[in-house]
């Protein structure tokens, strides 16, 4: 079964594909909103060491954060606004690790990885998304 618009056409392996894509980035994101929910003592190393307060609410703060862009990302009717979110709040982990100093390849661009993730994900599974971003003739 195919999907079409005016301008596009996606196979039942690029929506799979998709689908795949943006399943683990949203299990990814899960985990990530969990350990600081609870929040783990890696969690509140981490923080420390990236300049963030002692702080638990902050650790919440965020992670409820990423919880509610996932969510959003997740359904369908949302996605867009999802991956709009995502990419920002993933945009200020992008910051905060150039702020520090982190390696490039394994923190600071793993920001950079996810976002093309989320975006390409929404790209394969998205008939809107494809519409709109020109990589087909």
């Amino acid at each position: 079964m195919e999907f079409t618009s005016q301008t596009t056409t996606v196979s039942n392996k690029a929506i799979w594909a998709g689908r795949i894509l943006s399943g683990l980035v949203i299990l990814f994101m899960l985990f990530d909103g969990i350990i600081k929910l609870v929040p783990l003592d890696i969690v509140m190393q981490t923080n420390a060491q990236l300049g963030y307060p002692d702080s638990v609410n902050l650790a919440r703060g965020l992670g409820v954060l990423g919880l509610a862009c996932t969510a959003l990302y997740a359904f369908p009717r949302t996605s867009v606004l999802g991956a709009i979110l995502l990419t920002g709040y993933l945009g200020g982990a992008i910051a905060t690790q150039l702020r520090v100093g982190s390696p490039i390849f394994s923190h600071l661009l793993f920001g950079v990885y996810l976002g093309l993730m989320v975006w390409g994900g929404l790209y394969l599974r998205d008939v809107r998304v494809r519409s709109l971003i020109g990589f087909t003739r």
